[in-house]
């Protein structure tokens, strides 16, 4: 087999990062850096809890491949699974290097009327994970070993590039996707996660976003990056498939669904009443979501199916990503119900269904992170937290943030298709597509 120059270049890098993390000045002591407390203020019970949440987190990207492996034809089981596995190799690997240091760093930013807001983080402040030790931090995560935080955060990092992947199945090159998924960590994610989740942060601080476990951040970005994708790469040569694997979407839904209790409940970032509440908005929107889908299929003439009840609690997972801390489980029930019925909606539009989002990936966590954006907007409890509580100004800096994250993500994603494309043709040819990319990428085949 024929070795392709950039497969050299792609294990010089990791030879690279792998050696020259050893040169790198371990920093052991940070007590002195003033942002980091005692080690006696760790909480036993926040440090189980958060262990056991990144455990959960980490396995939804396996149960991502499922689902999507599921879903797609027999041909490129194998490429589309692993599409999704390899996030965890990858973005792992940046998060150490140069990720966690862009998204939580130092902020580095604008300033308005005398106040510094963040963008992103310097990038030297925490390289090679160097002062991310066993410390709390005092306002990102104050009772739990810091280097904890950092590793539940990089999950959340992981399986955003993952969820892109079902936009352009079945007709996506492997190694451009791996250099287009570290140029959207880098360039989209990090930036984005600063400016929600840092207490700098543009998006927080000054927008006051309130984006619980990652509405925004994660199933925004990813869905704006996908719908980019599909119009980059085009329509497949045969659009029409019939899934491989119904049982893998079932199993691949459960291990999401399973996992989404540590997204969630985890962001809080604490054992505590609002991960409970969290847990329990979280699963009866997706219960609400799941029974809305199937029976609005069948009111529109279209059968019950497995496949549909997997998408609607998936779309109620996602909706109620960004406020499942901050509302009820009475609101809950609303939000899983209004959300899976415009993603459905959307999903069967003509219109959307002439771009080749293969499995509708825009019109799931896309649509789904906007709807539970502007619902949070709506229903977030608390003193002028929302709309229905005196909050008009929170609703909208809200829709302001969604219109500047939708440009943001949309069109960043556009530009660094076009620089993958530039390096690396994204598309595989019509012989390999024909073939399938199980065999003509991986030399794999599903039996």
């Amino acid at each position: 087999m024929k070795i392709g120059f950039k497969w050299i270049v792609s294990f010089s890098i990791i030879a690279l990062v792998a050696i020259g993390g050893l040169f790198w000045t371990p920093i052991t002591d940070v007590s002195d850096h003033g942002v980091f407390l005692t080690e006696d203020k760790i909480v036993g019970a926040d440090v189980a809890w958060i262990l056991a949440a990144a455990g959960l987190v980490l396995l939804m990207t396996p149960g991502l491949s499922f689902f999507y492996g599921g879903m797609v034809g027999k041909k490129n089981v194998i490429s589309t699974m692993l599409q999704s596995f390899i996030a965890l190799g990858v973005i792992s690997i940046v998060w150490v290097v140069v990720g966690f240091s862009l998204s939580f760093g130092e902020s580095l930013g604008i300033t308005i009327a005398g106040k510094h807001y963040g963008i992103i983080g310097n990038p030297l402040s925490f390289r090679f994970f160097n002062g991310v030790g066993s410390l709390p931090h005092k306002m990102m995560a104050p009772t739990i070993p810091f280097i904890l935080f950092a590793l539940f955060q990089m999950k959340f990092a992981v399986i955003t590039p993952a969820i892109i992947t079902g936009s352009f199945a079945e007709r996506v090159r492997f190694i451009s996707y791996l250099l287009f998924m570290v140029l959207f960590s880098i360039c989209i994610y990090t930036p984005l996660c600063h400016m929600v989740w840092h207490p700098d942060g543009l998006l927080n601080k000054y927008f006051g976003v309130k984006d619980f476990a990652g509405g925004t951040v994660v199933h925004m970005s990813a869905g704006f990056a996908a719908l980019a994708g599909a119009l980059v790469l085009g329509k497949r040569k045969n659009p029409h498939h019939e899934p491989s694997n119904i049982p893998y979407v079932l199993l691949g839904t459960g291990m999401l669904w399973f996992g989404w209790f540590g997204f969630n409940a985890g962001s809080a970032l604490s054992a505590s009443a609002s991960a409970a509440t969290a847990f329990g908005t979280t699963t009866i929107a997706s219960a609400s979501a799941m029974m809305t889908w199937i029976f609005f299929d069948r009111i529109n003439g279209r059968s019950v199916s497995a496949l549909g009840a997997c998408i609607g609690a998936v779309v109620g997972l996602v909706a109620i990503t960004p406020g499942c801390g901050f509302v009820s489980i009475q609101e809950s029930l609303f939000i899983g119900f209004i959300s899976a019925i415009v993603s459905n909606m959307l999903v069967n539009w003509r219109r959307l269904k002439k771009i080749d989002d293969t499995l509708d990936v825009f019109a799931c966590h896309g649509v789904g992170g906007i709807m539970g954006m502007i619902l949070t907007a709506v229903f977030a409890h608390g003193e002028k937290a929302s709309l229905l509580h005196g909050g008009i100004d929170v609703f909208l800096h809200h829709l302001a943030a969604l219109f500047l994250v939708s440009l943001f993500t949309f069109f960043g994603s556009l530009l660094l298709y076009k620089v993958t494309n530039m390096m690396i043709t994204l598309r595989v040819s019509e012989e390999s597509e024909n073939m399938g990319l199980d065999l003509s990428q991986h030399q794999e085949r599903f039996s």
